[in-house]
């Protein structure tokens, strides 16, 4: 990791009052949670039907035991916990420098950091509800389960997560866009900015701009700092530096 990279973002976390971080999946592989779309990602791995297939409205509405066989196996990670990038996250929104974290991830890991101020686009894996009644459940609920989940009024059970052909969340999409809107710093990382329309969030956005990712994001050439390297450990280092008043 270039040294020189941590001190400067560390100069300009420094700066900042309304810093935003927008965030997608690969924040969380650190905590060992799959991605989607790098070598050992979902999209890489042989299913019956395609990933982004599964996840969509449709799937789950025509085949929701299969829609389920793959969302236990794949998309819930209960003895995932937070790694440092949430961490530290949480850490600069304690300090005062963080304003928001968009996030793309449904695992709530950065809410399980500490974070408070979380927007998430694409909800959570952590709520469910009877889409007959709308009775609300946990994840426990989906893991016991067999087959398809029902609730006891017969209606069956969904995750509150954006699936393909869904719509994002209005609240989290006004949030995200005033959240960007103010920022005097935005920080995206752990995204290669692919997944519409979330990342059309960002595009409009003109002020210091830092990119940590390990893979070119189509905002690499508007970035005031570029960073290839794994965010948990780049945040962690920042995070030291800023304790040790190094920046």
């Amino acid at each position: 990791m270039d040294s020189s990279n941590v001190q400067k973002l560390a100069q300009m976390l420094q700066g900042a009052r309304r810093a935003v971080f927008f965030g997608g999946a690969g924040v969380s592989t650190e905590s060992g949670i799959p991605d989607f779309r790098s070598t050992d990602g979902l999209y890489h791995q042989k299913w019956k039907y395609p990933p982004e297939t599964i996840l969509s409205h449709d799937f789950f509405r025509l085949k929701t035991a299969e829609f389920y066989d793959f969302y236990r196996q794949k998309m819930l990670c209960p003895q995932a916990r937070p790694n440092p990038a949430h961490e530290a996250l949480a850490q600069l929104e304690q300090m005062g420098i963080l304003a928001a974290v968009i996030t793309q991830n449904i695992d709530g890991l950065h809410q399980a950091a500490g974070s408070k101020n979380v927007i998430e686009l694409h909800g959570s894996v952590l709520r469910n509800h009877c889409t007959r009644c709308g009775k609300a459940f946990d994840m426990k609920e989906i893991l016991r389960s067999e087959g398809v989940p029902r609730c006891g009024c017969g209606g069956v059970i969904k995750p509150d997560v954006v699936l393909y052909g869904e719509q994002l969340p209005v609240d989290a999409i006004e949030g995200a866009i005033d959240a960007i809107a103010r920022a005097d710093l935005l920080i995206i990382g752990g995204t290669s900015l692919a997944v519409y329309p979330a990342a059309g969030f960002v595009e409009d956005y003109s002020g210091p701009l830092v990119i940590i990712n390990k893979s070119p994001t189509s905002m690499d050439r508007r970035a005031d700092l570029l960073i290839d390297a794994p965010i948990g450990k780049t945040l962690a280092a920042v995070m030291e530096a800023l304790k040790q008043g190094q920046a």
